[in-house]
């Protein structure tokens, strides 16, 4: 069902360009988790430069668990993007991956990436979802 409302969404919107000053407010990952494993996790970031932007990520698994960040950055290209995520500042937890962000009424966006976990070794499908603020 996840999969088909993301090739929906895929179809229907459009792709608005990336700019410097850019504010994102957003979900981690909703794909690939259990509905009892569901949290929220709170991501932010900046549009450094008009391809780049930086962010971090809030989790916690419950609370039995302390709090992680998790810094990303994107590198974009011709509407696609370079994915990069690292827990905390522990390069042992890279992931890496290929995106694409698509606009939607009024600054919202989804944006699916394929990402690749190089400790675990596995490719997964994410897919994360929230609002774009535009410097004018």
């Amino acid at each position: 069902m996840l999969m088909s409302f993301t090739l929906a969404v895929l179809y229907t919107v459009g792709v608005n360009a990336q700019s410097n000053g850019d504010w994102y407010i957003g979900t981690g990952d909703i794909a690939n988790k259990a509905w009892t494993d569901w949290s929220i996790a709170p991501t932010i970031g900046y549009g450094l430069t008009d391809d780049l932007m930086v962010g971090v990520n809030v989790s916690q698994a419950d609370s039995t668990v302390e709090m992680e960040l998790d810094f990303h950055a994107r590198y974009y290209y011709k509407g696609y993007f370079a994915y990069l995520e690292t827990k905390g500042a522990n390069t042992d937890d890279l992931k890496v991956g290929v995106g694409k962000m698509f606009m939607f009424h009024k600054g919202m966006y989804v944006d699916p990436k394929i990402v690749y976990d190089v400790n675990a070794k596995t490719t997964n499908l994410m897919l994360g979802v929230g609002l774009k603020f535009c410097k004018y």
